[in-house]
């Protein structure tokens, strides 16, 4: 059995369905992230795992326990909120230390714990400083700490680092994956950010309508979306109506170009999907299509440029990787791209 069990999950507001039988099965250890846009549940479900929203169906089991009908204090959970939560009248130890307080653990216990807390944040000695000395960076990491401190059965982080500016971003995720790894704590984590969640993430809910559409490591829901809406909401996509050659076979023309598909075809009127990396200047090795196309925009995103040209009258966009001895090619450019249908997506309709 699973160490968290949600099974067949339901909450209404009213007439509003917001989350519609959903179900995960997360394994002890396991980081899972609830991945989508706004206003499709992910927050909720997260909120009645925590014991905030009563559900209105299912049930909800930790380590064997059904914990559907428990108080929020009585399911020992550790909870990560997007606002940071401190009291600015409490120090950071005292901010750390504070559930295990309302505990009644130990004076001596508990100042152990916040002092192993901060070293694993790496605060060791802001212990006696106040929230408005700290960053925002490192109130999160208080937050953390805190939320780790009573040593929870699973943790939850709600959109922990929306507020934070893009670079901490990346440094607190990649901290708070290493933390989770060295304690072995089950987490759930609810982001809209598919960077965060394919970066740091086992397994990724892609959430969609209070439904989950698709659960698979982050290999898998990029390069095997299982419907059209996680296609199209992780990552880039280029899309082409083609024409079906042998069904069978997952042949198809694009432009007067014959690509073999990775699979069979079950839809008279495919419409397939190329990721900007299967996409490539000039032709490569095993390319199936080369086509003519013309560069629109250039933009420089670091180790990587993405292309925007037009080819077969679509607008595309093509990743390539920077190469300081070779610029890339200016718009209003002539250039070829080549392709192969293996590295196509299907969209099912």
């Amino acid at each position: 059995m699973s160490y968290l069990s949600i099974d067949h999950l339901e909450k209404s507001f009213g007439a509003n369905r917001v989350v519609k039988d959903f179900s995960l099965a997360v394994e002890k250890g396991e980081f899972v992230s609830l991945l989508g846009p706004s206003g499709c549940g992910k927050t909720t479900v997260l909120r009645m795992v925590a014991g905030f929203e009563s559900p209105t169906a299912g049930r909800i089991v930790i380590d064997g326990q059904d914990v559907t009908g428990l108080r929020a204090n009585a399911r020992n959970i550790g909870m990560m909120f997007q606002a940071y939560a401190l009291f600015p009248n409490l120090t950071v130890a005292e901010n750390v230390g504070f559930g295990l307080k309302v505990k009644g653990v130990p004076r001596a216990e508990r100042e152990a714990r916040v002092t192993e807390m901060l070293r694993l944040i790496g605060l060791p000695d802001f212990g006696a400083r106040y929230p408005f000395q700290l960053s925002g960076g490192q109130q999160q990491r208080v937050a953390l700490a805190r939320a780790l401190a009573p040593r929870p059965r699973v943790l939850l982080l709600d959109e922990p680092l929306s507020a934070l500016d893009a670079k901490v971003r990346v440094s607190l995720r990649n901290e708070i994956r290493m933390i989770q790894r060295e304690l072995g704590i089950t987490t759930i984590f609810v982001t809209h950010d598919q960077e965060e969640a394919m970066s740091i993430s086992d397994r990724i809910v892609v959430m969609n309508g209070g439904v989950a559409d698709q659960v698979g490591t982050p290999f898998d829901i990029y390069n095997r979306p299982t419907t059209r809406f996680v296609a199209q909401f992780v990552g880039t996509l280029n899309t082409f109506d083609v024409t079906v050659r042998d069904a069978a076979a997952g042949q198809v023309d694009l432009a007067g170009q014959t690509l073999t598909l990775p699979e069979a075809l079950q839809v008279s009127t495919p419409v397939i999907a190329l990721r900007p990396e299967a996409l490539h200047l000039g032709r490569v090795p095993g390319a199936e299509a080369l086509l003519p196309a013309r560069i629109d925009e250039v933009h420089f995103m670091g180790s990587v440029i993405r292309l925007r040209a037009t080819m077969a009258g679509t607008r595309v966009s093509l990743d390539t990787f920077n190469r300081p001895d070779q610029p890339p090619p200016s718009p209003g450019t002539d250039v070829e791209i080549s392709f192969s249908g293996r590295d196509a997506i299907v969209l099912r309709q």
